[in-house]
């Protein structure tokens, strides 16, 4: 008799999962790649929604910077759903209020800052970024050469500069990024930061692994050395310190990451759900660049290759 109250409690409850989605909001359940139209700039933004038991809509969203934010709950009314949350990096008190409507298969809506100031936005499925195979690997090539910059830009005034094979930002200034943009690849990147700083390489220029000095910081593992900032906290703190040469070797394959902290695998073939703050651009089916956090404080680089999959 209990496994077949059991058995009908399972039925209901999926019954009951399925009628909450009988409203429409169906439609809005995933991942969403958005854009704001921000002061004549596309300023790049993600939202994920999710259906937490049978009737109620949660989720994360990520701004133009700052990490992934819980959603504790996304209204859905007549195919337009709203929320809103609290402020993270900003210093008003007002909560960030958004809301959209579906156009045929996009979601088009607006947001209020925590300033006050409205912009509009577009937001469309996120592609889901599967390999149907493994891959094959070619060559390793040298991003950069030890003498010069050649083959990256910098995004904004250049204060980086190339010594003694070290790519080096001897203070805050502009991010640099590469020419060339690249799909699935094999990364190998050694880095080393003073006391105090905090810099960031970005896959694809959408995905940050993290770097800083977190000695003594106890936020959550997923904005600490090694993680994906916001979305993914290594599995054990594997970092040598201020002022001293570390590495990563990083392994994305469509949204699977791997990192390895000089020499230890800190995660481990793990879905990067979406694009972390300080992205580029939410185009997410697209190849992109690698590129180096500058504007965090002094940060130096070397020995940078990288290994692409055919």
């Amino acid at each position: 008799m209990k496994k077949v109250l059991s058995t009908l409690l399972v039925w209901a409850s999926a019954v009951m999962a399925v009628h909450a989605a009988d409203d429409g909001s169906k439609a809005v359940l995933g991942r969403w790649d958005i854009t704001v139209h921000q002061d004549g700039r596309d300023v790049p933004s993600w939202l994920e929604i999710q259906l937490s038991g049978s009737r109620t809509l949660v989720g994360r969203f990520v701004a133009g910077g700052g990490s992934a934010r819980p959603i504790s709950k996304v209204n859905y009314d007549n195919g337009k759903i709203s929320f809103s949350i609290p402020p993270q990096w900003e210093r008003e008190d007002h909560d960030l209020a958004v809301e959209a409507v579906l156009q045929g298969d996009s979601l088009v809506g607006s947001l209020v800052e925590p300033n006050g100031k409205e912009y509009k936005w577009v937001g469309r499925k996120a592609p889901s970024l599967a390999r149907s195979g493994a891959p094959v690997w070619g060559k390793t090539i040298k991003l950069f050469d030890g003498t010069d910059i050649k083959g990256w830009h910098a995004m904004g005034t250049n204060q980086w500069v190339a010594e003694g094979g070290v790519l080096r930002s001897p203070h805050s200034g502009a991010n640099i990024v590469t020419d060339e943009k690249f799909r699935d690849f094999k990364l190998h990147i050694e880095f080393k930061y003073p006391k105090g700083s905090n810099s960031g390489v970005y896959l694809r220029g959408r995905y940050e692994v993290q770097i800083e000095d977190d000695e003594g910081d106890i936020r959550p593992g997923y904005d600490h050395l090694s993680g994906v900032y916001g979305f993914l906290s290594p599995s054990e703190r594997a970092g040598l310190g201020v002022d001293q040469w570390q590495s990563y070797d990083i392994t994305l394959v469509g949204r699977m990451v791997t990192v390895v902290l000089n020499g230890k695998t800190v995660i481990c073939h793990q879905e990067i759900p979406g694009i972390t703050g300080g992205a580029l651009d939410s185009n997410e089916g697209e190849a992109g660049p690698i590129y180096l956090q500058g504007d965090h404080g002094p940060i130096e680089y070397r020995n940078i290759q990288i290994t692409l999959a055919k």
